[in-house]
């Protein structure tokens, strides 16, 4: 399933682009735009959650948890004229099971300009915060850049990819945008929304998976009760989590822990065909076949969940057409 991602930016750049970030929201004619909930809209900040919940409906396989977590938690808070803090959604699951492609479609479901949109903002270790030697600085220009495009924009969208390689004390920084609070340095920061990625509780996840086809009962009885103690508890005994010590986990801030997971061999099947379906190509069931087949699945015993999820069925369509 082909995952759609929002450009990075340099840090170098950060701080120059606060200036060009703040100009624009000056310049952005905010009265021509209206949201469905009958509210002006701020910035380009325009939800379709109908549209959200249709293309979760349709192309994210197996994951019954996130699509009801996801779509109930945006309605309560798109749907709010004055939230008493941001939205804080932390996504959880094996590598290829849809936490980045749901991340996409947030963008692309809640701001005209989806990915490339101004208040849309990525933010990967490996790019962002390469060093763990200049954490401090780091810490400086992360305030500094949510707090800017806060004051630019308080319906600005914050992706936090791969927190499992988040530098040890970065996150503290965020606690204070985070909370209930009325003012922080004066920003409108209420009505934005925090999104952290992680594989961090996957092990977790996938085990009361597994123990459930064991037991012989419905992957759609798994709940939410089951699943979140145990993902909660392996991100706080992490300590190379992002929200290691952060407070954020401890203050209780989050709004939801939103769990992905494992894919059995019919949800791959089901990415393939989807994939097809989007090169404008016919479902040919050799190539799905073959694209299976050389998928490789856990545990030994029972090859049951795919490895790599959908992550790989791109580039195994390609090799196989």
């Amino acid at each position: 399933m082909a995952v759609a991602r929002h450009g990075c930016r340099p840090w170098g750049s950060i701080l120059g682009l606060l200036g060009l970030a703040l100009a624009a929201a000056a310049a952005w004619d905010v009265t021509s735009l209206r949201c469905s909930f009958g509210s002006f809209c701020e910035c380009d900040f325009w939800p379709d959650l109908p549209g959200l919940e249709c293309d979760l409906a349709q192309h994210l396989a197996g994951q019954h948890l996130a699509k009801a977590l996801v779509v109930k938690s945006l309605k309560a808070f798109v749907q709010d004229p004055a939230p008493s803090k941001p939205l804080v959604l932390s996504l959880h699951g094996w590598t290829g099971t849809g936490k980045s492609y749901v991340s996409s479609l947030l963008a692309k479901y809640l701001f005209r300009g989806g990915l490339r949109s101004p208040h849309v903002h990525h933010f990967s270790p490996i790019i962002h915060f390469p060093h763990p030697s200049h954490t401090e600085q780091y810490k400086k220009a992360l305030k500094s850049w949510v707090q800017g495009n806060l004051t630019a924009c308080g319906r600005s969208l914050f992706l936090f990819d791969e927190m499992d390689k988040m530098p040890p004390g970065l996150m503290e920084v965020l606690q204070p945008f985070l909370g209930p609070s009325w003012v922080v340095y004066g920003t409108n920061y209420r009505k934005a929304i925090f999104i952290f990625i992680s594989n961090t509780g996957g092990e977790q996840i996938n085990q009361l998976a597994l123990e459930a086809w064991r037991s012989r009962r419905e992957r759609e009885e798994i709940s939410l009760q089951e699943v979140e103690p145990a993902v909660s508890q392996a991100v706080l005994d992490s300590p190379h989590h992002g929200f290691w010590r952060s407070g954020i986990m401890e203050e209780h801030l989050l709004d939801a822990v939103v769990p992905f997971l494992p894919l059995q061999r019919h949800h791959v099947r089901l990415c393939v065909l989807s994939e097809l379906a989007q090169l404008g190509l016919e479902p040919r069931e050799e190539v799905v076949q073959a694209v299976l087949d050389s998928t490789t699945y856990f545990p030994e015993e029972e090859q049951l969940f795919s490895s790599n999820g959908c992550k790989t069925v791109t580039s195994r369509i390609t090799f196989f057409l």
